[in-house]
């Protein structure tokens, strides 16, 4: 399609369903260009575990740090500046050290576990920490249920960490399944959110399919919400030109016998999906073998604050032309 519109004052309020690190760097961007109060940012828990006593929400704390300037960026998870005194001293005790728990990154999940116990739901602890951070967007679990990914694989049945952190997404993946979704609720924000009566547009970020945005898809609450939509929901290829941007998303895909493209990022949302942003890296192929569904193509890959910036606004901008377009179909069906 032609490229989208643009505003400097995008009207109405969004939702994101994201992930962590590539999805955090895009709510960044539309955290930037949307006035405080216009974005909930919906982010998936399926990685969540407990560790050492502790309860660690590793894709919430990299968009809360990403959102609060407090990421490592770097890495884009963990905190900038850390220091590593209490994983040496664990280390040396013969304690598991495999997942990395920095000084201040350590803070923040002992304050949820605290939080939690004394009964507190998750979603609450998000908007406490926002509020201590100064976020003025709101960051939603996507259930205050437990909701748990687990991959199955050559090495046997993994808990999402186990694969990802411990053995490093080595083992070929066959299956991955979401335990706790079935019977899991959307936690409040999400739902109030999407049936806000400004609701412009649902952005799906870069993040891995399978593994970031599957989980809340696979809530019913969650999906039958988004499948009542009456605005537009987009999403942004993590695939760049055949290979993922960050992490295994084209290994997975490979490995469950999907060929790493945009057409088949696009395949696995489906009906969910009104819209498509590549990258320009995609835009011959997509020429080639065009979506079923509106395409633009964009600078995508995101690696100053101001790529952030620019594609929130491409992103924006295609859902207004959309939505623009949705509301002539209805006059031209209802002229005489």
């Amino acid at each position: 399609m032609s490229g989208p519109d643009h505003t400097d004052t995008p009207s109405g309020s969004y939702v994101a369903l994201c992930g962590g690190v590539g999805g955090a760097k895009l709510a960044y961007g539309l955290a930037q260009v949307l006035s405080p109060g216009r974005l909930t940012i919906v982010v998936n828990t399926g990685d969540d575990f407990e560790h050492l006593g502790l309860h660690i929400s590793p894709d919430i704390d990299t968009v809360i740090y990403t959102l609060s300037g407090l990421a490592n960026p770097e890495t884009g998870w963990g905190r900038a500046g850390e220091t590593w005194t209490f994983m040496r001293v664990l280390s040396d005790l013969g304690e598991p050290d495999w997942f990395q728990l920095g000084d201040g990154d350590l803070a923040m999940h002992v304050a949820r576990t605290h939080r939690l116990r004394a009964g507190e739901s998750l979603s609450e602890v998000c908007a406490h920490v926002c509020q201590r951070l100064g976020i003025d967007h709101a960051v939603v679990p996507m259930s205050d249920d437990p909701v748990r990914t687990m991959v199955s694989t050559d090495e046997g049945r993994l808990a999402f960490q186990d694969y990802f952190v411990r053995r490093k997404s080595g083992p070929a993946v066959s299956e991955i399944t979401f335990e706790g979704a079935h019977v899991a609720q959307p936690a409040p924000g999400v739902l109030a959110a999407l049936a806000h009566d400004d609701l412009a547009g649902i952005i799906v970020c870069p993040s891995n399919p399978y593994l970031s945005v599957d989980p809340l898809l696979a809530i019913p609450g969650l999906r039958a919400a988004l499948e009542a939509r009456r605005v537009p929901l987009v999403a942004v290829s993590p695939i760049v030109g055949g290979a993922a941007i960050k992490g295994p998303t084209a290994k997975i895909m490979r490995e469950l016998g999907v060929a790493p493209s945009v057409g088949s990022v696009a395949e696995h949302y489906g009906a969910l999906l009104d819209g498509m942003v590549a990258d320009d890296a995609d835009a011959q192929a997509l020429k080639d073998a065009p979506l079923a569904v509106p395409t633009w193509t964009t600078g995508s890959v995101m690696t100053s604050e101001r790529d952030r910036i620019e594609l929130a606004r491409f992103v924006i901008g295609c859902c207004h032309q959309l939505a623009r377009a949705a509301n002539a179909d209805r006059h031209a069906g209802g002229a005489v």
